[in-house]
């Protein structure tokens, strides 16, 4: 049997398929929510589109200018076809192409979506090669097969170290991180997206005219790849991810030792100025430095601009939810010399890329209700969690980190360094 034959066969089968991965709208939704705000008509590029759900969703929501790609035509003539049935031939434009090989202009979309096709280039090369085709600010989102748990069984190993090799979400994250990208949120998909790609699979397999050459190794191959879900489902799975290149203009780090002192002048000046510093967000820190229950290491973060001065710190701490561990941001300074650059909401972003990286899947911060939900903040009380003392709602936020694990409710319990 020629591969030619196997790989029209595998084609033929998934053909008609409302989707060619595990996926759901309202998967989708989650993920574009996540991406932040968009331009009014955002250029999105959908890669390995299948048959476009994602990008019909994209056009009809999100008021996107979409160009779809696969290497299928069948699949594309299908998203025409629906595209158009919807009213939405007008903004949505399909592309045969290779997603290695892209013909576009560097900067040229302000979202790169690749949902359930990243597997095809790998994830460390998707985030090499497609970063260029960001316009700045723009976001990328792809949903990945991870490892749900550290040890996965040997038969859920055997079958994806054979056909793709996985990690877990915080190695994906990491190696979003080390790539250059902050990682805006994860979303661990449900088992109900498996079953809105396998359910209608499973029904084309047992349809299926195995005399056809090709269709019986694609039929065995589509049923032993449901039969590990069904039995192994629970050491994989598949997450969403939703990146956005760092700010090239800032150095972000760990703060060192021998920063304390410029830390200190950073913040007592972003709370007061240069010729009135104020003492007491800087005394906080230095408090919190010295609590070894509260001062959680490598997440106190600076900004440096290029000639080496910290122009931004950012410090995350031990809090507890209910008596469970939790993690408070704050203070955020920013020397008064580089507020409204960008370098606050930069060691933000990296501060929390670090509480993501060390398994901190709870950060809480109380703070302007116009700034923090950009890092994807909402309301403390939407979790049942509340500060141990009277505060507009609005200003008491939340950010879950690992949407695997169960978020606390309860009073919120600062450090004694905060004073209340």
């Amino acid at each position: 049997m020629s591969d030619n034959a196997l790989h029209d066969a595998f084609f033929a089968l998934h053909h008609g398929l409302p989707r060619q991965g595990p996926g759901s709208d309202s998967t989708t939704r989650r993920l574009l929510a996540l991406a932040g705000r968009l331009p009014e008509r955002p250029r999105v590029l959908d890669l390995g589109c299948g048959p476009g759900r994602s990008a019909l969703l994209l056009a009809a929501e999100a008021n996107a200018e979409v160009t779809a790609v696969d290497t299928h035509e069948p699949f594309l003539a299908e998203l025409r076809e629906t595209a158009a049935a919807h009213g939405l031939d007008g903004s949505i434009r399909t592309l045969r192409a290779d997603m290695g090989a892209l013909p576009f202009p560097d900067g040229s979309f302000d979202l790169v979506w690749a949902e359930s096709s990243v597997f095809v280039l790998g994830f460390d090369r998707a985030l090499a090669e497609w970063r260029r085709l960001l316009a700045p600010g723009g976001t990328l989102v792809l949903t990945e097969c991870v490892w749900t748990t550290e040890e996965p069984g040997p038969a859920a190993r055997a079958f994806w170290e054979e056909h793709y090799p996985l990690r877990t979400v915080t190695g994906n994250a990491a190696a979003a991180v080390g790539a250059g990208y902050h990682v805006l949120g994860t979303v661990p998909q449900p088992e109900s997206d498996w079953d809105e790609y396998y359910v209608p699979l499973a029904a084309h397999a047992d349809a299926a005219d195995t005399t056809v050459p090709g269709m019986a190794e694609a039929v065995a191959g589509a049923r032993a790849e449901i039969a590990l879900r069904r039995e192994h489902g629970s050491d994989y799975g598949y997450t969403g991810f939703v990146l956005k290149p760092a700010d090239p203009r800032w150095r972000l780090r760990e703060e060192a030792a021998e920063d304390a002192p410029t830390v200190r002048r950073v913040v007592s000046t972003a709370f007061g100025s240069v010729d009135a510093p104020s003492e007491t967000e800087a005394d906080l820190v230095d408090g919190l430095r010295l609590d070894a229950d509260a001062w959680l290491p490598g997440l106190s973060y600076v900004a440096q601009a290029p000639d080496g001065t910290i122009a931004a710190h950012a410090l995350i701490t031990r809090c507890r939810v209910g008596g469970a561990p939790a993690a408070a941001l704050a203070p955020v300074s920013v020397a008064p010399a580089y507020q409204r650059t960008g370098a606050g909401q930069a060691v933000v972003r990296a501060v929390l890329d670090a509480a993501r990286l060390r398994g901190e899947s709870l950060v809480l911060v109380l703070g302007h209700a116009e700034y923090y939900p950009r890092f994807g903040f909402v309301r403390a009380s939407e979790y049942g969690i509340k500060p141990g003392f009277e505060v507009p709602d609005e200003v008491m936020m939340a950010l879950v980190l690992d949407g695997s694990v169960p978020v606390p409710s309860g009073t919120i319990v600062y450090p004694a360094a905060f004073g209340v």
